[in-house]
Order: C-alpha cells, then sequence, then structure tokens
C-alpha cells in the first residue's frame, strides 16, 4: 500500500488541466477515471494522451510500452458519482465560481462520505467550495501547474475545516504523483497566482501602450529572466479567459487594482481571442 492509501482517482474535466491530471495519475500507477459534462469530451482527451504518449515513443522519449500501459490504467467515466472504489475525486472543470460550486454540491449529496475532495481551482476560495460539498474536513485545493506531466509544483490549499488527515493523504498522493506540494494559506489566487497576475497585467499593459511588441517583450522574459515562455505567450498557453477570471476573483477578493483586469484583455476574451485554444491571442495558431 502506498503512503497516501490511494489505489483510485476520479478525474472530473478533461479538458488541458484534467487531462494532464489523469495521465499523470496513470503514469503513476494509479487506477484513474475520467470524466466530463461534454459528450465525447473525455474519450477524445485520451485518444490523445495515448498519440502523445505513442509519439513520444516512437522519438525515444519514453519507455517503450508506457503509452499502452497507462491507457490500460485510464479509463472514461460517463457518469456521477463516482464508482465506490474512489478514494479521491480531483475537479479540473471550467474556473466558474457558480459551475464549481454546482458541481461539488451534486457530488458531495451522492458520493460515498469517506472520499477526499480536491479542487484544481487556481483562486476560488476553498473554503467556499468545501461548504458546498458538505464535508468540509474531507475537503481540500490542490493546485496543479500547467503543462500538468512536466511541471512539478501542486499548491496544496487547505481550507478552515480541512483535517490535518486529509491535507496528509493529499500531501503524499502529491509525491507519488511526482510532483513537490507547498502549502498555501486558502487567499484569493493562493501563492502563484499572487506573484503571477501583476506580472501578466504588467506586460499586457506594456503591450497596450507600445512599450514594445507581444514577441520584444517575451523575448526580454525569456532572455533577461531566463523564463522559458513570455507573459504574453504564457497568458495566451493558459487560456485568456482563464487568466480573465482569475483576475476578476482576485480583484473581487483582494480589492487591489494590481489585479484589476486589462481592459485590452476584457476585449479580447469578448472577442473569442482565447490564446492558443482559439487559435488567436497576443499571437496566431495553426492555419
Amino acid at each position: 500500500m502506498s503512503e497516501s492509501g490511494v489505489s483510485t482517482l476520479f478525474v472530473a474535466g478533461a479538458g488541458l488541466m484534467g487531462s494532464g491530471i489523469a495521465q499523470t495519475g496513470a503514469q503513476s500507477g494509479l487506477r484513474v477515471r475520467l470524466f466530463d459534462a461534454l459528450p465525447g469530451a473525455a474519450e477524445r482527451a485520451r485518444e490523445q494522451i495515448g498519440s502523445r504518449l505513442a509519439r513520444a515513443e516512437s522519438q525515444g522519449k519514453a519507455p517503450s510500452g508506457s503509452a499502452e500501459r497507462c491507457l490500460d490504467l485510464l479509463e472514461v467515466a460517463f457518469s456521477l458519482p463516482p464508482p465506490g472504489d474512489t478514494q479521491v475525486v480531483i475537479e479540473a472543470i471550467t474556473e466558474q465560481e457558480e459551475l464549481k460550486l454546482a458541481f461539488w454540491s451534486e457530488l458531495g449529496a451522492g458520493c460515498a462520505a469517506e472520499v477526499i475532495f480536491a479542487s484544481n481551482t487556481s483562486s476560488i476560495p476553498i473554503t467556499r467550495l468545501a461548504a458546498a460539498s458538505g464535508r468540509p474536513d474531507r475537503f481540500i485545493g490542490m493546485h496543479f501547474y500547467s503543462p500538468v506531466p512536466v511541471m512539478e509544483l501542486v499548491e496544496l490549499v487547505p481550507g478552515l475545516l480541512t483535517s490535518e488527515a486529509t491535507y496528509a493523504t493529499i500531501e503524499a498522493l502529491g509525491r507519488e504523483l511526482g510532483k513537490r506540494p507547498v502549502r498555501s494559506a486558502d487567499s484569493p489566487g493562493f501563492i502563484g497566482n499572487r506573484i503571477l497576475i501583476p506580472f501578466l497585467n504588467e506586460a499586457i499593459l506594456a503591450y497596450q501602450e507600445g512599450v514594445g511588441t507581444a514577441a520584444d517583450i517575451d523575448q526580454v522574459a525569456r532572455l533577461g529572466f531566463r523564463h522559458p515562455m513570455g507573459p504574453l505567450e504564457l497568458a495566451d498557453f493558459i487560456g485568456l479567459d482563464v487568466v480573465l477570471g482569475i483576475c476578476r476573483v482576485m480583484h473581487q477578493g483582494l480589492h487591489d487594482p494590481r489585479y484589476a483586469p486589462n481592459p485590452i484583455l476584457e476585449r479580447m476574451v469578448e472577442a473569442g481571442q482565447l490564446g492558443r485554444k482559439s487559435g488567436r491571442g497576443f499571437y496566431q495558431y495553426g492555419g
């Protein structure tokens, strides 16, 4: 038995973050069930994971047979609540508070009492989500960073009533997933976005004021700060709608103008320019 005692994960949300969490769990030897309310989304995510791993194998970047082993442990789930052998549910649905509150309220009413709930939210207060779940002692924030299979960090965020036993289980699970857990207080944006959002906002303001082109601003960050990705490229990668949502939550929670969303960011999202996932943001992608 592993230190965490967790052998089966249920991951809700098959987007960039959810599929990355599911892949990481399966690659770590856990049985993972991936669910998404959008028909076909979980199936597509599973296929994409298999394709990526198979390509990595063919390029010598992954051990032979690793794609098959991962897919053997990664199943698609077609309904809520999770099966009875699930020990932990990790939620990675859209970063909208009303959707997350509704999800946890529904799941809390139908899921076995001993199951631990973890939210991958990047900004919404954990105590608020925990209250909706009906089991605040067995609820915690588990904020992964993208791309999940590559990034080492996971922020662990206990709510006001999260038990130390719950924290210890999830901390051990984080290590078993190959991550380095860091504890954060339940403050808007936690540690990572508390630092990141003002940086992105200032880069967007510099772009808006014509201080530099998007490419020039990003090049300064890459060459001058040794960042692997510049701030505008990173915003596109995260998703401009996600960045906007985080800004709004943090501005509302902290009442600090450093976190107020930039008007150009709001206009781009209104126009459907969401970054990589829509094909256009601060840069254009694809054909």
